[in-house]
């Protein structure tokens, strides 16, 4: 007679074995249609699982994460269905869930077209319209090797034979179609309501390059069709706001296949990284904090010394000169450790806060390799803190109301915190650990802020606070961490005197706001589209003559915008009046100073923003003021 325990805590007992689709109906008939699948002491699983023992249990529809999972591996499966009804030779072999939906890769003899995405959804569609069982089964594994083996399916007989010989395979059937896979689905196939197939790329069977060649097909799946509607909105509007095609448009930067994963800055894009530079900088300076700079190149010992080598010793750029093996520095963290070192420190010294806009490089697989995002050579706002154990929780606690305020400047406000704690492969006891989460833990409930937990995702060194802005169509970025480290220090010799005179090693804690300089440009390039606001803005005005008459004048005034700080340029092409003010327009500009006659006669500017507002009229004094007062605000 097993006992149900619901989320709820209420209780449902049957007198007989039940399956999670009866109990689902046993509450409701609404929860019956809607149930896609349960979780019993945590696991996901079919509803079709018999219970027959006590449990605790939670049916899962489509408002749940899990249920969105269970959607997009079963659409997954339908789209094998349906590419095996339209292509009968094709050969199935993997079809996981992917971030926003699934992938299924192929052996064909023929290339898929944009034409063939089309026909497969339509019958993923129809197959949909049927709603056909999904049946979950167990059959031996040789049994379920030669099964394979016989329908022509070299690829699931080679994913079996790699099973343990004493396990039972578990296959799903929906129609004629059999699948190998642990599962769940959901229990028919017509609880699949919003899908769509997105794109076609090519794939290695496992990932290995010295294997064949096979079609990968991309879809996205969601709980509805307004879900599904939104998710295909928010892409439209990534790929107008993709960096990399703004940078081409607004003359920013570039990348080519010289120096992979490394940029080329354009002036203008230039002034919008030393903008945000100069703008940290100033943050730093009011906080307390040195700056400092440390060398690219540092002798393999110290990185060995620090543990990066053995955790981290893939990702490095090495050279040999004189003997002596150096990497390129991946983080400027040990070399932070040596200026500490030079002399010897007091706990009146503490903390003692170092910055570092520091250039490192990282051995990124060229394939994943994107703009500004995903790059090998960046610049951290970096910078360490090296302080007592009493006083991590106000470090900590000051570097999160310094993080908020930065982001708040740039404009976000959503920030998402998660707290990631001892991964498997780390250096330090657990009582080190157990220290420094706990720290991190007390600093941010005592700021009464909501966070998630992250198990096993800290660094090899030790745990970190994470922090992930929302943009303006709802992506997540991660930017800033803040991390404590008990072991690096004692690694590379760091003390400090204590009140007792005797030498103890000092807590670093690891911290950066923005992360990479050249990412969070990245981020916000796509989050203004280009229009940046008026204190980034690489151009801030631009004066206008309508006829050469003006020429002098407009030269005079841009003149004077420059003597007072402001970035300025002059049109004063012989070209009519709106064709440059489009041009202009299209370079993102956020004003446009446009002087003819009147102005010249009246000694004023005419001004346009870039929404293509007419302001009026006014004085130059008065327009400087205007773009002063609205850079102060940020």
């Amino acid at each position: 007679m097993p006992n149900i325990t619901l989320p709820d805590n209420s209780q449902r007992q049957f007198e007989h074995p039940v399956t999670i689709a009866e109990i689902a109906a046993s509450i409701g008939s609404g929860l019956a249609k809607a149930a896609l699948a349960g979780k019993l002491d945590g696991c996901v699983v079919d509803t079709s699982t018999l219970i027959e023992n006590d449990t605790q249990l939670a049916i899962i529809t489509d408002k749940d994460p899990d249920g969105l999972e269970v959607i997009r591996h079963s659409c997954a499966h339908l789209m094998a269905q349906a590419v095996k009804q339209l292509f009968p030779t094709v050969q199935v072999t993997i079809g996981p869930v992917v971030e926003n939906g699934f992938y299924y890769d192929f052996a064909y003899e023929k290339h898929f077209t944009p034409e063939d995405l089309a026909k497969i959804e339509a019958k993923m569609e129809e197959l949909v319209k049927q709603n056909l069982p999904v049946e979950r089964s167990l059959m031996p594994r040789d049994e379920a090797t030669k099964f394979f083996s016989d329908m022509g399916e070299k690829y699931k007989a080679e994913i079996i034979a790699s099973i343990p010989s004493n396990e039972n395979i578990s296959l799903y059937k929906q129609g004629e179609f059999i699948d190998l896979c642990r599962g769940p689905h959901v229990p028919s196939t017509g609880k699949l309501k919003a899908f769509k197939l997105m794109k076609l790329a090519g794939a290695y069977w496992r990932g290995d390059s010295n294997n064949e060649m096979l079609q990968r097909i991309y879809g996205t799946a969601w709980a509805n069709k307004k879900d599904l509607k939104a998710y295909l909105h928010r892409l439209e509007e990534a790929e107008k706001r993709d960096h990399r095609k703004l940078a081409k448009q607004l003359d920013l930067f570039h990348v080519q296949e010289e120096a992979p994963g490394m940029v080329f800055w354009h002036d203008k894009g230039w002034t919008i990284y030393l903008q945000i530079q100069q703008y940290i900088r100033g943050i730093l300076r009011n906080h307390g904090y040195q700056e400092v700079h440390t060398p690219q190149l540092v002798d393999r010992s110290l990185w060995e010394r620090s543990g990066h080598w053995d955790k981290f010793g893939s990702n490095m750029f090495v050279t040999h000169a004189e003997n002596r093996d150096y990497a390129v520095k991946p983080m400027n963290c040990p070399c932070h450790i040596q200026i500490y070192n030079r002399d010897l420190k007091s706990y009146r010294d503490l903390p003692l806060r170092m910055a570092e806009f520091g250039s490192c490089h990282r051995n990124e697989p060229s394939g994943t390799l994107h703009g500004l995002m995903r790059i090998r050579n960046f610049v951290q706002d970096d910078a360490h803190i090296f302080c007592t154990e009493d006083q991590i929780q106000s470090e900590v606690s000051d570097f999160i109301d310094l993080l908020f305020k930065v982001y708040a400047d740039f404009g976000f406000k959503d920030i998402i915190i998660k707290l990631s704690t001892r991964p498997d492969q780390r250096v330090g006891n657990d009582d080190v650990w157990d220290k420094a989460e706990q720290a991190l833990e007390e600093a941010l409930n005592n700021k009464q802020l909501n966070w998630d937990l992250q198990p096993g995702e800290g660094a090899f060194y030790g745990p970190k606070i994470e922090f992930s802005l929302k943009d303006c169509i709802g992506r997540v970025w991660q930017c800033g961490t803040i991390q404590v480290d008990f072991s690096m220090p004692g690694r590379l010799g760091a003390e400090y005197v204590a009140p007792d005179g005797s030498k103890q090693t000092p807590v670093m804690l690891h911290r950066a706001v923005l992360g990479s300089i050249e990412r969070f440009i990245g981020i916000l390039i796509e989050e203004h589209a280009g229009s940046f606001p008026v204190w980034l803005a690489p151009i801030q005005t631009v004066v206008i003559n309508i006829t050469d008459k003006q020429a002098d004048y407009a030269k005079t005034v841009a003149a004077q915008l420059h003597s007072a700080n402001f970035r300025v340029e002059t049109d004063l092409r012989n070209e009519k009046i709106g064709l440059k003010i489009r041009e202009h327009t299209l370079q993102k500009v956020p004003y446009l100073l446009i002087v003819g006659d009147k102005e010249v006669a009246q000694q004023q500017v005419a001004v346009r923003t870039l929404k293509g507002e007419d302001l009026g009229t006014m004085t130059l004094s008065d327009f400087m003021n205007k773009l002063q007062v609205e850079i102060l605000s940020l």
